[in-house]
């Protein structure tokens, strides 16, 4: 296997693990609510692993696939506001488990949700550019990564569901499914199918409310 093989795999490998970890973490509140140490609750506590480890792989992928400055600026960007959000959501729903309130509806479904899914948004930004004109994976590299795909775009919308952040969501659903269009024959084909996912997700969710 040659360098560009072995390049190829390492990074796709990487896309992999940083999927997998943004469409399992976002989903620890479907975890039972176990009661914690002063009337916390452990899942809050496991999230404060959650940037480290969705942010932690998605710079792995960027050092894997040799980012140019102006991606790594932009995941830059993408991760101090999804960790400020983070930050903002974790804390105001730990309090709005105790006492809630208007204020810790505010910062946790309003503020903190805003500005998580936009750094959400940015990092897979800087990730869908080291995905631009790269071979697509083969047999059943091509199955894991498509459903990493579906997996992601459906974390993406049901998060915004949860949050309220139904018109960020829909248009970066539709940016996605853009640019997976235009790299339909290459790796950022995946870009798209997350899109399609989410937005199939989002509209069904919007049809059924309406009706």
């Amino acid at each position: 296997m040659g360098p560009d093989k072995s390049a190829q795999r390492s990074c796709n490998g990487a896309l992999l693990v940083a999927a997998l970890a943004y469409a399992s973490l976002h989903h620890l509140g479907l975890l039972p609510a176990w009661e914690g140490p002063t009337g916390t609750r452990w899942n809050d506590w496991l999230d404060l692993l959650v940037p480290w480890l969705v942010l932690g792989s998605a710079a792995w992928v960027l050092v894997v696939a040799g980012a140019s400055r102006r991606v790594w600026a932009v995941f830059a960007v993408g991760a101090l506001l999804y960790t400020s959000g983070h930050g903002v959501h974790l804390a105001a729903n730990s309090i709005g488990n105790v006492a809630p309130g208007e204020t810790a509806h505010l910062w946790d479904e309003e503020v903190g949700h805003l500005l998580w899914y936009a750094g959400v948004a940015l990092v897979g930004a800087a990730l869908a550019a080291t995905m631009r004109g790269r071979a697509l994976p083969a047999g059943a590299g091509l199955a894991a990564a498509a459903l990493a795909a579906c997996a992601v775009g459906t974390t993406w919308a049901t998060n915004a569901l949860g949050g309220g952040s139904i018109v960020l969501a829909v248009v970066v659903a539709i940016a996605a499914c853009v640019l997976g269009w235009r790299e339909r024959r290459a790796l950022g084909v995946l870009v798209g199918v997350a899109g399609v996912s989410a937005l199939g997700l989002l509209l069904s969710v919007g049809l059924l409310a309406a009706g």
